[in-house]
């Protein structure tokens, strides 16, 4: 599945063009990798990055949501340099996927602030799929 493909034509309340979207029932998952689907192995040990065991519950549902039609986009903190080891070791454990975003800031207390609806979901040592639940979240003011 190519995003590019599913994206649909959208406009704004004045009937203007706006970027186009994905249809509701596609997601755009940004995954992170250290700590979410194998251990956390920091940067400064590229040499772990190799041998690291992918979590197997993430390795399933990623998978899963891919063949269901999701955009599956691994976001994390390791850096261009570590992009053949980081690509390598996904597709030796069968990971799908669509692309890896390097470069993400590191330190945790992220804050994403976007024009289009973000659902974060922080995980917690285990995948599975998604329930809706509510819970408080900060915004910005009216």
């Amino acid at each position: 599945m190519s995003n590019q493909q599913e994206l649909q034509p959208a406009y704004n309340e004045k009937g203007d063009p706006i970027s186009p979207q994905l249809p509701e029932s596609i997601k755009n998952f940004l995954i992170d990798i250290d700590g979410t689907v194998c251990d956390d192995i920091p940067n400064e040990q590229p040499e772990r990055m190799a041998s690291v065991i992918p979590y197997p519950d993430a390795l399933k549902i990623i998978n899963k949501w891919y063949e269901e039609g999701h955009v599956i986009f691994f976001f994390t903190s390791r850096t261009e340099e570590h992009r053949s080891i980081t690509e390598e070791w996904l597709n030796r454990h069968g990971f799908k996927y669509h692309g890896i975003l390097f470069g993400k800031p590191r330190g945790g207390n992220y804050h994403w602030i976007d024009n289009h609806i973000v659902k974060a979901t922080r995980f917690k040592g285990k995948f599975t799929d998604l329930i809706v639940e509510k819970r408080e979240i900060e915004i910005f003011r009216p």
